[in-house]
């Protein structure tokens, strides 16, 4: 950046006539921009649209503490008025959801006409220190010791991330959805009935499995509206959180869900069909017990390989899969399959001891689903622990000082949204230029 009243000195370094293309290339900042372009209707006013676009940028540029008055010295603005740039975080003039959206349409025309939409869904916290800023709240603290459970000042955020196929069998996923997920603060010792009623209530409708559903529903209907949105199906990827009976009972129509169960989820196989014509008693919905997935691990049944293309190398996976099988927690709607992944070996260093990770077992509800694309989904969720990494560390997100209720919600939105954008026009600029050197992808 060339700050106010500078001047270039110099010619340029003989280093960069050897790259392919110039080094200061205007065509990552035209493809960012024309991201910003279709999110300018959104806003009530030009001026505005305008404004959080600078701010935008500087989140992208920012070398310091990503608080609002970094991005603002970033812009160049340390000696003017920081009001306007104040409340345009404070009031409601920020509309974050239509530009997810747009990152959302820039995403499907990345992938080809009715392939499947890949979401990955996580609930990250981001650490505060005030004890007084609204959503905020003391969280378990889940980089603490498995002995001991340690709690922290934290603001609590759910993500949807999409993936976006890259050349050479690589994938990345981009933010679509940012959410701020506050639990409603308890009350004192000397409130009424109704006050411990009504936070109750409040607390059940704040649960994360339950703003993701709601969510969930959302992104369906956005995706229904698109053109052919309709025949594309939507694949989710989420942990053993969100694999519940509030997200699996409320699954939307095309929508399949692939998530982890638990390793003694008790499970029964469908009942047979001369007991649904039966005359005399109640049909049966549940069949005989099946297998528990650790006693699917541990049966002399056969392993199957599949090869998995994990930072653009094969690794082969030993998986057993059981299709047709119902659970309690998921209803009658749904016919599951169950995969089972063997435990995967390492060594520390070149020679040492082989070790063994915990294995796996996941269900998906279609149970006609291709293990391979099953498999290939969820090891490609991993990426958006890398979005969570980069976005708290390089991007600063949760470091803005604010204090009203809006600019806590607002600030890390934007923040992700430029994350967004920066990822996509990434991708573009890349599809341009095969041949451009790039960073390798995360491992």
């Amino acid at each position: 950046m060339v700050y106010r009243g500078s001047q270039l000195v110099g010619a340029a370094s003989p280093a960069s006539a050897t790259l392919p293309f110039k080094k200061n290339s205007a065509s990552l900042l035209a493809s960012f921009q024309q991201l910003w372009r279709e999110c300018f209707p959104a806003f009530s006013q030009q001026r505005l649209a305008h404004r959080a676009q600078a701010l935008s940028l500087s989140s992208l540029l920012c070398l310091g503490r990503h608080t609002v008055t970094g991005l603002l010295t970033t812009c160049g603005q340390e000696f003017l008025d920081w009001s306007a740039d104040y409340r345009l975080f404070s009031k409601p003039r920020l509309p974050t959801c239509e530009m997810f959206a747009v990152v959302r349409r820039a995403v499907l025309q990345q992938l080809p006409a009715q392939a499947p939409l890949r979401v990955a869904i996580d609930d990250t916290l981001l650490r505060k220190t005030g004890m007084r800023i609204p959503g905020v709240a003391w969280r378990r603290d889940p980089l603490g010791p498995h002995f001991q459970t340690n709690f922290v000042r934290a603001q609590r955020v759910l993500q949807f991330s999409a993936d976006v196929p890259l050349p050479g069998d690589h994938h990345r996923l981009v933010p679509i959805q940012f959410l701020h997920a506050p639990t409603p603060v308890k009350p004192s010792r000397q409130a009424s009935a109704e006050q411990l009623t009504a936070y109750r209530s409040a607390a059940r409708q704040a649960r994360l499995s339950l703003l993701a559903a709601q969510n969930i529903a959302t992104l369906r209907q956005a995706l229904d509206a698109e053109p052919n949105g309709t025949a594309r199906p939507l694949y989710l990827f989420v942990d053993g959180g969100y694999t519940n009976a509030t997200v699996l009972k409320s699954l939307p129509a095309h929508t399949v869900l692939i998530g982890r169960i638990r390793k003694d989820a008790k499970l029964y196989s469908p009942p047979p069909e001369s007991s649904a014509s039966a005359t005399r008693g109640r049909p049966r919905h549940y069949g005989e017990t099946a297998p528990t997935p650790e006693q699917v691990r541990t049966d002399a049944s056969p392993w199957q390989t599949v090869s998995l293309s994990i930072a653009g190398q094969r690794h082969d996976m030993r998986v057993k899969v059981r299709p047709n099988l119902l659970w309690r927690t998921a209803g009658l709607v749904h016919t599951l399959q169950l995969v089972v992944i063997a435990p995967l070996g390492y060594r520390l260093r070149k020679g040492s001891r082989l070790l063994y990770r915990q294995p796996a077992f996941l269900i998906c509800t279609d149970p006609q689903l291709d293990v391979l694309t099953l498999l290939q989904g969820y090891v490609g969720r991993w990426d958006i622990e890398v979005n969570f990494r980069e976005e708290k560390t390089l991007l600063g997100v949760g470091q803005a000082q604010v204090r009203s209720a809006a600019s806590v919600e607002q600030v890390p939105a934007l923040q992700v949204v430029s994350y967004a954008m920066l990822l996509l026009s990434m991708i573009r600029v890349a599809q341009g230029r095969p041949q451009a050197d790039t960073l390798p992808p995360p491992n």
